[in-house]
């Protein structure tokens, strides 16, 4: 099945060089004219670099997912530079936090604002200019395992993805009699593979020490740990839970006229991590035979190969 994204206009939000640029990286490599949105105009500048040197059209639309005006205001330039929007895709969100008895209520509030309601405005905008113009368009929000199972340390992550999930669905019926669809994406800690977020040794920046993620850092006696911290075992039955490439590749497909009745649903590209029964321990890595090889797209990344 050819996926041809030609002709189409796709708005990503949250286009750092992690997921939301590897989504918009995919879109573009599918034929789909991408605009790369995020609060960092250095973020979004990079997205469309990345995009541009592999052959693709971009333009970046900076700026901040919880006000109204500014997100009138890009949505307005694309449509006025580009001609339309296609597509959307809320990736928007903020990482990180802590747990519930440790977490701020300023973190919290503007977490949920960036996922809630940054979702909520730039899928009512993006959506009403496609029902006034009868753009049979396609939505998608990234929603992640932790809005669909319980995770310590990171209390306001888990609240807003548990939020995007059924907003999804209500969206999709709001949105349906026009034509538009609306679906989810949940990544599961993808490992990156943009050649951006690596080191010299070739390994994730972004792989660092989780002791305990969001636990206390206080030395009351009644703490206690929020997660092990030893060796693991792997626990993903296919060795890997994929990249940000893995993931454009269905998100692209979402997107596609082939998924036209597609629509308040969500998709894992995780190598069966979410569902796996919590008591299954996969074999040694050595002795999985894992997925084929990954099929790239960043031409131009040292990454483009099987080792990530």
């Amino acid at each position: 099945m050819d996926i041809s994204l030609a002709g189409k206009v796709a708005l990503v939000t949250g286009a750092g060089p992690n997921i939301g640029g590897g989504i918009g990286l995919a879109l573009a490599r599918y034929g789909a004219t991408v605009a790369c949105n995020d609060i960092d105009p250095n973020a979004a500048a990079a997205a469309v670099e990345r995009i541009e040197r592999n052959g693709g059209r971009a333009i970046a639309v900076p700026g901040d997912v919880t006000d109204e005006d500014q997100v009138a205001g890009y949505v307005d330039r694309v449509v006025g530079e580009l001609g339309g929007i296609d597509i959307l895709v809320n990736n928007a969100a903020l990482l990180g936090g802590k747990g519930v008895l440790d977490e701020s209520a300023e973190f919290f509030d503007r977490a949920v604002r960036v996922a809630g309601l940054g979702s909520f405005l730039n899928t009512r905008a993006v959506g009403r200019h496609m029902a006034e113009r009868g753009t049979r368009g396609s939505i998608v929000l990234v929603s992640s395992s932790n809005g669909w199972s319980g995770s310590a340390g990171v209390i306001a992550y888990a609240f807003h993805k548990g939020g995007v999930n059924n907003f999804v669905r209500a969206a999709a019926m709001d949105l349906a009699p026009y034509g538009i669809r609306v679906n989810s994406f949940t990544p599961t800690a993808p490992t990156p593979d943009n050649p951006a977020l690596t080191g010299p040794d070739g390994k994730s920046v972004m792989d660092r020490p989780r002791n305990g993620i969001g636990g206390g850092t206080g030395d009351e006696p009644w703490r206690r740990p929020a997660r092990w911290s030893g060796d693991r075992v792997p626990m993903v039955p296919m060795g890997t839970t994929g990249t940000p490439t893995d993931i454009g590749h269905c998100v692209a497909w979402m997107c596609s006229d082939q998924a036209r009745l597609i629509t308040g649903q969500d998709f894992v590209v995780d190598g069966g991590a979410r569902a796996k029964n919590f008591a299954y321990v996969p074999a040694a890595a050595g002795d999985l035979a894992g997925p084929v090889p990954l099929v790239g797209l960043d031409v131009t990344g040292e990454l483009d190969r099987e080792t990530v």
